[in-house]
């Protein structure tokens, strides 16, 4: 797939040498902040000294003080509370910190609800709602979902249970009759920052049942690194307070004291000292995701809230198991998916989106299959597992395309649908495929940019290797936390000459070796292969976009130029 490569140069060079000599840091250290929007002083102290005293108020929110009077009424008087969450990364955690925070701080555990994928679908069910009934709950408080639960917030407000919604996706016109709705995608939000995710919402929850019982919120940052993987998980902007709870969380996830982590590092054979958002989202929420993927996600919230170390090690060692199972089915869906694209088109660059459907897919895999169809073509797609006459579908999108916005022109051939610009899902008849199909390529080409359909490769400074130093490395690493809105600075250099001969490494790797100014680094391009054919030895006429970090092997840390592009 080609790229194109954009070389973020819209601020003039004076501004980058003021805003260099402010700092003092070197030049191309400041280009990387002011393109990420940091343009001053303290803009730069907060970004780089990002910590939870921080965080906004949790009052600036709507419904929050009502919210919190209610939690706190209903523990005074002794109410019967249930906590239900999405069986995710982002919902799981987002239970765990509330039953262990109730835990610790009221003497109590809330009973708690996750619904079964396969059997329920996501969000707050009808089910869910009549458990609550039978179990006597009077308080329902929803942790990353429920803002599209017309029906079943009306069952439990016949039923006497108030319910207060925390969510972070998007409403639709009109908002359920819950008793408190926190939402910062509320409409008539004004809270200052809009991107929490559901954890952190539920997060902001208990920050503000915390001020207004006087107490400290040591209990609540003891539990940051919960914040942190289900934020980096859900994938997030990584930026305001989105940042300060993965940054701090991190942090903390080192020297973590949940022993359901701790059991989770063992069995993944994950060196604790490393973490990233990479290890999260790449280690670590797959495992939490797996059982809730293929079955009960309850015992993913069992992992992370008992007390017991066999029994933490016990469930790692399952979800592990399962993780390995999931994978296999990913790769047959994912086979699958890519014939179907195969049978129906013999130019997938004239298609501007797929809809795939098929009877018997896994519906707890196509989100993630979805998104490699995705990465392959570089398409929104949509991957529908049918069954019984109902299809369940998973969408996801490209950058500037507004999933979400399509969807909706498209509403009245689905059952329901719900998500954001980027994700979504949907349910939908399954004699309506086909129509829904040609419904949502029409809205796709109406609203689809050609320019959106090709690969952006943003490059936020270009550079020579005599500038990557141990400095210049401390300096990038203290960027991060990195994700969405706050990408791994991307390089180029020019001319580079490739040393000795490349070589192809695992299944489409390429490793290899440049020189510039003397200066001699390591390369290694991941699933690149395909390109050796532009790596001429001796010649210096290689322009190389990259992102720079430390290797470390048997014992030694090397610099590693890790390749993205090459022309």
């Amino acid at each position: 797939m080609k790229l194109k490569w954009i070389v973020e140069n819209e601020i003039d060079e004076v501004a980058v040498q003021n805003f260099a000599q402010e700092l003092n840091v070197a030049p191309i250290v400041a280009r990387i902040l002011l393109n990420r929007g940091i343009t001053t002083f303290e803009q730069a102290r907060h970004f780089f000294r990002a910590d939870l005293n921080a965080l906004h108020d949790p009052f600036l929110m709507n419904d929050m003080e009502r919210a919190v009077q209610r939690i706190i009424r209903a523990i005074q008087q002794h109410e019967k509370l249930m906590i239900y969450g999405d069986y995710d990364v982002d919902g799981i955690t987002a239970v765990a910190l509330m039953l262990r925070v109730f835990q610790e701080l009221f003497g109590f555990k809330p009973f708690y609800y996750i619904p079964e994928r396969l059997r329920e679908g996501y969000g707050l069910s009808l089910t869910g709602i009549k458990h609550a009934h039978a179990s006597q709950v009077s308080l329902l408080i929803s942790v990353d979902c429920g803002i599209t639960a017309h029906e079943e917030i009306a069952l439990a407000n016949q039923y006497g249970i108030d319910v207060i919604i925390t969510d972070h996706h998007v409403p639709g016109a009109k908002l359920p009759e819950a008793y408190a709705i926190i939402d910062p995608k509320r409409q008539d939000e004004a809270y200052p920052f809009r991107e929490l995710a559901g954890v952190g919402v539920a997060y902001k929850l208990l920050q503000g049942v915390m001020i207004r019982l006087g107490k400290s919120d040591d209990i609540l940052r003891k539990y940051v690194e919960l914040i942190a993987i289900g934020s980096a998980a859900d994938i997030v902007p990584l930026v305001d307070e989105n940042r300060i709870f993965v940054k701090t969380g991190l942090e903390k996830l080192l020297g973590t004291e949940i022993l359901g982590l701790q059991a989770l590092f063992e069995t993944s054979r994950l060196n604790s000292k490393s973490l990233g958002t990479g290890q999260i989202v790449f280690i670590i929420a797959p495992r939490i995701n797996a059982v809730g993927r293929l079955g009960d996600a309850a015992r993913a919230l069992e992992l992370l809230t008992t007390a017991d170390k066999a029994e933490a090690l016990q469930i790692a060692q399952i979800l592990e198991t399962e993780n390995h199972q999931r994978k296999e089915i990913d790769e047959k869906t994912f086979d699958e998916a890519l014939k179907l694209i195969d049978d129906i088109s013999t130019d997938v660059e004239q298609e501007p989106a797929f809809v795939l459907s098929m009877e018997g897919w896994h519906s707890g895999v196509i989100g993630i299959v979805a998104s490699r169809v995705v990465e392959k073509y570089y398409r929104p797609t949509i991957l529908i597992s049918v069954e019984n006459g109902v299809g369940k579908g998973s969408a996801r999108s490209i950058p500037g395309f507004d999933l979400y916005d399509a969807l909706k022109e498209c509403g009245n051939l689905m059952l329901g649908f719900g998500g954001h610009k980027y994700a979504a899902g949907l349910t939908i008849k399954s004699e309506n495929i086909d129509a829904f199909r040609r419904r949502f390529m029409e809205v796709t080409r109406k609203k689809m940019d050609e320019d959106m359909l090709i690969p952006k490769l943003r490059i936020d400074s270009e550079i020579r290797l005599s500038q990557i130093d141990a400095k210049f490395i401390r300096i990038i690493k203290q960027l991060g936390p990195f994700g969405p809105q706050n990408m791994r600075p991307v390089f180029m250099a020019r001319n580079l000459e490739v040393v000795g001969t490349p070589s192809v490494v695992g299944k489409n790797h390429l490793r290899f070796k440049v020189r510039q100014d003397s200066l001699v680094m390591d390369a290694i391009a991941f699933n690149l292969a395909h390109l050796k054919y532009r790596l001429d030895p001796g010649e210096k006429n290689l322009n190389m976009a990259f992102v720079i970090e430390e290797n470390e092997y048997s014992g030694r840390v090397t610099i590693q130029l890790r390749v993205k592009d090459m022309i």
